[in-house]
């Protein structure tokens, strides 16, 4: 840090005591005070990191604001969350919210502007440097949150105002600039993954001659999962993996995760084995519809249906038709029919879904080889779009540590 900078913590940022104020106690603002209209209040879900977010406000009587005047804010004040993940997360209130009241895990920061640059102090707030010294002060296993204490006793590295007014510019022209590349860089990740969905569902669309339709269990065995019991621990072990709903497509490419939980020789006695080659669809659920491919035998439980596939068929080919669009499309509609608020689709429904196939066995073959080196070819682009991401997020974090060490070249924007 430069010489001519000093640490202030944030309490030091105004002598006015009540610069940095926290919202009142859940007792004194219930939801039972929330109105359709009136005063609006400020709720964690408004705070994003460096942005605010205008949606879902709730408002409160003026009688009940006027109650709670000494936890209010006006725009263009700084607004911090004590509570929650990621802690520390600010933003700055903007212009087209005059005023209102801050809830309880809001922190309402309004500091001295002949000390310091409300954006500069909210370019720092949100960095690694600051969230770091809340971190070591959370409590709450549940709902991490720190208290007013630990906001107003963050320390900040603070250069003369007009060395921070020209910090500010830089990094704003910076992060535009970031911006505008990482906005570049996840349309090519999106186009990527269209281009495989694209090609997937115009095979399941315009199929060929040659081509039929039969229920999934004329075409294969299918089997729900089951749980052995938890509470007789022998039947846990490292004998055959045992696929629950998460470890189904974990990361997007129907791979299956085979190393989280297993069972014992006596588990799969008490259990069901499906065959490599398998296919494993969760049919409960928010996930309901989500495909896997095993690829050595596995066990599942009772949320899982699979489909284990008679000679003759291509299991793989089976495996992309189950998540075409039109497939899951079928899978939804039973699901949310059978139950509204929890999608389910039994294993009587589900093996008698029907499904499109070419008679010829090598076609099935053929298309599969395609898909394969299509969606490898898509991950592969996936990859280099989603590294790019990454490295602009971490020029981000660097351009932030220089800026808060001294080491950006202000003296030109200072000068000007």
């Amino acid at each position: 840090m430069k010489q001519d900078w000093e640490i202030k913590t944030l309490g030091q940022l105004s002598k006015n005591k009540d610069a940095v104020v926290s919202g009142p106690f859940g007792s004194n603002l219930k939801v039972s005070d929330y109105k359709t209209e009136g005063i609006p209040i400020l709720r964690l879900q408004n705070i994003g990191k460096g942005y605010f977010i205008d949606k879902s406000i709730k408002y409160i009587s003026e009688e009940k604001a006027e109650e709670l005047k000494y936890h209010s804010f006006i725009s263009g004040d700084i607004a911090l969350a004590k509570l929650g993940i990621p802690i520390g997360k600010t933003c700055i209130i903007p212009n087209n919210f005059k005023s209102g009241i801050i809830t309880a895990d809001i922190v309402r920061i309004r500091p001295d502007t002949k000390i310091i640059d409300y954006r500069y102090l909210e370019y720092f707030l949100n960095t690694d440097l600051s969230v770091a010294q809340l971190t070591g002060n959370i409590s709450g296993a549940t709902r991490p949150r720190v208290n007013l204490s630990d906001v107003r006793s963050i320390e900040i590295p603070l250069p003369p105002l007009p060395v921070q007014q020209s910090i500010v510019a830089i990094l704003d022209e910076a992060f535009t600039a970031i911006a505008k590349a990482k906005s570049n860089a996840e349309q090519n990740l999106k186009n990527a993954k269209e281009l495989f969905e694209s090609y997937l569902q115009n095979v399941f669309e315009n199929k060929g001659e040659g081509w039929e339709e039969k229920k999934l269990n004329e075409i294969g065995i299918a089997q729900t999962g089951t749980t052995p019991k938890t509470a007789e621990k022998e039947n846990y072990g490292d004998f055959i993996p045992f696929i629950k709903p998460a470890d189904v497509d974990f990361s997007g490419i129907g791979d299956i995760r085979y190393d989280n939980v297993g069972l014992s020789v006596i588990g799969l006695k008490n259990g069901r084995k499906m065959e490599s080659g398998s296919i494993l669809m969760v049919c409960i659920g928010a996930t309901i519809g989500k495909v896997g491919f095993a690829e050595q035998l596995v066990s599942c439980n009772q949320q899982i249906n699979s489909l284990t596939l008679k000679k003759g068929f291509e299991p793989k080919f089976i495996y992309y038709a189950m998540t075409s669009k039109k497939f899951q499309n079928k899978i939804l509609s039973e699901g949310k029919g059978a139950q509204a608020t929890l999608p389910i689709i039994n294993k009587s429904k589900w093996e008698n879904q029907t499904i499109s196939f070419p008679k010829s066995l090598n076609d099935q073959q053929t298309i599969v080889k395609k898909l394969d080196a299509l969606s490898a070819k898509t991950k592969k682009l996936e990859a280099i779009y989603q590294q790019h991401i990454n490295d602009l997020e971490e020029l981000k974090k660097s351009v932030l540590q220089k800026a808060f060490n001294g080491e950006l070249k202000t003296a030109k924007a200072v000068a000007a």
